[in-house]
């Protein structure tokens, strides 16, 4: 059993931090508003600290799950920041999705203290977490994710290290780039369905069995029929992120048409105030 701090309570680092400490580590949590932090040691028990650095001090692995690149920054960075408390040798594990640069940036300073650091971006969404069947897409140095492996595989169904540092945050670049697609197209097959007076659930009965077939088709055509979006990843979380592998691919010279026009889709969506809608909402704009 470790050591442990967990930095950021939302929807996906609430229960994940509560797995770990079902485990049996010794887990301290930190969040940026402390109630959410006091509700999940009541929950688990384990303390919470005022500060990331309070929250780093003494652990042998560091976990956050947070926002963006400044959020991840400010946890990290300053006196009062996680790397500020933590051990020479200590890893930190970054969870968030955010972009390469900040990845690699953090990475260094991390490497310059005698810390290790793993980014280690997830797939799966709220209950995922909540299940411990998260898909967690790793970069870093061997050494440092052999070390935390062990750790994300308390939440994980699959945990792989794709390469150096920022690998793990590319590769869930290209699984937001797999979602985008996938549910527009599925969004465009129901609301065509509706037009043409079909059974929606029984074509899909018949037709998810086949090479139409996914996992946005069998989790999500259901809610998309009923016109109910309050199930998974928020639209405004997936602006942000595409907004970053739009981004990168402009850096790297790869093209994203598709993912260009489904990022503005999405940019309706929240026109309509469907903000915290989640992704499969793309059909409301189709009605």
């Amino acid at each position: 059993m470790a050591k442990l701090a967990f930095l950021g309570l939302g929807v996906m680092g609430f229960p994940m931090a509560g797995h770990l400490a079902a485990k049996g580590h010794a887990v301290t949590v930190y969040n940026r508003s402390p109630a959410k932090a006091e509700a999940w040691v009541a929950k688990h028990g384990g303390q919470s600290a005022a500060t990331p650095s309070l929250a780093a001090a003494g652990a042998e692995f560091v976990m956050a799950c947070v926002g963006n690149d400044d959020d991840l920054r400010s946890v990290c960075l300053g006196p009062d920041g996680a790397f500020a408390g933590m051990d020479s040798g200590a890893v930190f594990v970054d969870h968030t999705t955010v972009s390469a640069e900040v990845t690699r940036e953090l990475g260094a300073v991390a490497a310059g203290q005698g810390k290790g650091f793993v980014d280690a971006p997830l797939s799966g969404g709220q209950a995922g977490a909540e299940n411990g069947v998260l898909s967690i897409m790793c970069g870093g140095s061997e050494e440092d994710y052999a070390r935390a492996a062990p750790i994300m595989q308390t939440y994980a169904r699959i945990c792989r290290r794709l390469g150096g540092p920022g690998s793990g945050q590319l590769a869930k670049m290209m699984n937001q780039i797999c979602i985008a697609g996938l549910v527009q197209g599925l969004a465009e097959a129901l609301a065509f369905g509706e037009k043409a007076g079909l059974d929606g659930a029984a074509v899909v009965e018949v037709i998810s069995q086949g090479a139409a077939g996914s996992w946005q088709m069998v989790n999500r055509h259901k809610t998309m029929l009923a016109d109910q979006f309050d199930f998974g990843f928020a639209v405004d979380w997936m602006r942000k992120d595409l907004g970053i592998c739009l981004a990168t691919a402009n850096q790297i010279g790869a093209s994203l048409p598709v993912t260009a026009l489904v990022d503005q889709f999405y940019k309706d969506v929240q026109r309509m105030g469907g903000n915290r809608n989640d992704t499969s909402s793309l059909i409301r704009r189709l009605r």
